[in-house]
């Protein structure tokens, strides 16, 4: 016989669990959100649901609700379905204001005309060995090389299968950040190339010095 008195055993009302029910439902919401943050490739279906264990339905219903809520005009970023799979992205209209804000937070890339020549070279014929880039640019680039290693902005991509077995260099992610590329397919032109060398080195600098390296790559 039970020690408590059958009135003490409270059940539940639908109305409590159906609160209980919903209030659950956000906290996983929240979950699958702050997933699609912190990950920088689209996430499947498939995936979220066998790495947080829930079932495929639930993972669509909470996605289809994510993308509902952040399509509201007050929100800045969107869930958004990318190569099969879903994503945070920031929404099309606040691009250009992301880009400018961004742009101001970082530092000015601080390299000589030399040096930008040099990555130019390396950006648009990667990989490329040292002597391939001097036979392109005319001069020594040794030092500069090694300028740009530091920096970040290439690194080494194996050796050339040639006589001598030269070191192949490549640029990086740092350098993608630095121009605010996305991949090298969004490579600016020739021109806006030297538009940045430009504004790195000043108008007046610029001017006056040789510029070898860009031209010199449009007439291979």
């Amino acid at each position: 016989m039970s020690e408590f008195p059958a009135e003490s055993i409270r059940v539940p009302s639908t109305q409590e669990a159906e609160a209980q029910a919903n209030r659950e439902r956000r906290e996983r919401r929240a979950v699958l959100e702050a997933i699609l943050y912190v990950t920088e490739d689209p996430l499947t279906i498939e995936q979220l649901a066998l790495g947080l264990e829930w079932p495929k339905a639930e993972v669509e219903e909470l996605l289809a609700a994510l993308e509902a809520e952040h399509q509201r005009p007050e929100r800045g970023v969107e869930v958004r379905a990318v190569a099969g799979g879903y994503r945070i992205a920031t929404k099309p209209e606040h691009h250009e204001a992301v880009r400018l804000f961004v742009k101001f937070l970082k530092p000015p890339l601080k390299l000589s005309l030399p040096a930008l020549e040099t990555l130019a070279v390396i950006a648009y014929k990667q990989p490329i060995t040292l002597p391939e880039i001097q036979e392109i640019r005319g001069v020594h680039a040794a030092g500069v090389i090694r300028t740009l290693l530091d920096r970040k902005l290439i690194t080494t991509a194996g050796r050339k299968a040639v006589v001598g077995r030269p070191i192949l260099y490549k640029t990086t992610r740092e350098f993608l950040l630095q121009f605010g590329l996305n991949e090298l397919n969004e490579l600016p032109t020739l021109k806006e190339f030297e538009e940045l060398s430009r504004a790195a080195l000043g108008e007046a600098e610029a001017a006056a010095a040789p510029a070898a390296g860009p031209e010199r790559m449009a007439q291979d």
